[in-house]
């Protein structure tokens, strides 16, 4: 498909109510900072939604305005109440987000201090991934996102602070590194020209590469 006949087919988006009254949802449920810094939670929410949106007229479906609220909620149910959490999600902003929401979490426990192991966690979630439909756009962008913006940070935070970075993680480089290579593998799979993959694979290479030593 052409950028042109993607870009005519994206015209149409466009953010209503819902989308100020799911980041003010956001922001009462994730009140903390990102793992090991002084940088609110919302900083990554909000650049997850702004991945996603910036993807418009880039893809060959149309972004819509439950993609990016869902990117704004992706870790909700994960990190702030589980089902019931859920259920709030798809009470308060529909079966289309609940869907992409529940798509891209790892663990459903209403604490979250009762999580699954680290590992069993992530090759779940890779394996639930690759499992999903083809019409399950909107799950794979938005976990895309999610990744890249991690990915991201990492890499910036380890120009800074070295290999301290890894420290605010339940694993370390390794186990880092092989959980965006896994996730890579289905991407490339399942999206294999969306160039919010490529920068992903990019931006992890150079991480990899940058954290060699």
């Amino acid at each position: 498909m052409k950028f042109m006949d993607i870009k005519e087919e994206n015209r149409a988006f466009a953010l209503t109510p819902r989308f100020i009254q799911a980041i003010d949802y956001a922001c009462q449920v994730h009140t903390g900072w990102r793992k090991g810094t002084q940088v609110p939670y919302m900083a990554h929410l909000l650049g997850v939604a702004s991945l996603v949106m910036g993807e418009s007229g880039y893809i060959p479906f149309a972004v819509t305005e439950d993609m990016v609220i869902a990117a704004l909620l992706h870790d909700a149910v994960e990190d702030e109440g589980g089902l019931p959490r859920l259920r709030d999600i798809e009470a308060k902003f529909g079966e289309e987000v609940a869907n992409i929401v529940k798509g891209c979490t790892d663990s459903f426990e209403v604490d979250s201090e009762k999580k699954l192991r680290w590992e069993l966690r992530k090759a779940s979630y890779i394996e639930r991934l690759r499992e999903e439909p083809d019409e399950s756009k909107g799950i794979l962008l938005v976990s895309a996102a999610d990744k890249l913006y991690n990915a991201r940070a990492i890499l910036e935070d380890y120009r800074e602070v070295g290999a301290e970075v890894w420290k605010r993680f339940k694993r370390g480089r390794k186990e880092q590194l092989w959980y965006f290579d896994e996730l890579l593998k289905v991407y490339e799979m399942k999206c294999p020209n969306w160039r919010i993959v490529k920068e992903l694979k990019r931006v992890v290479a150079e991480l990899a590469r940058l954290s060699a030593d």
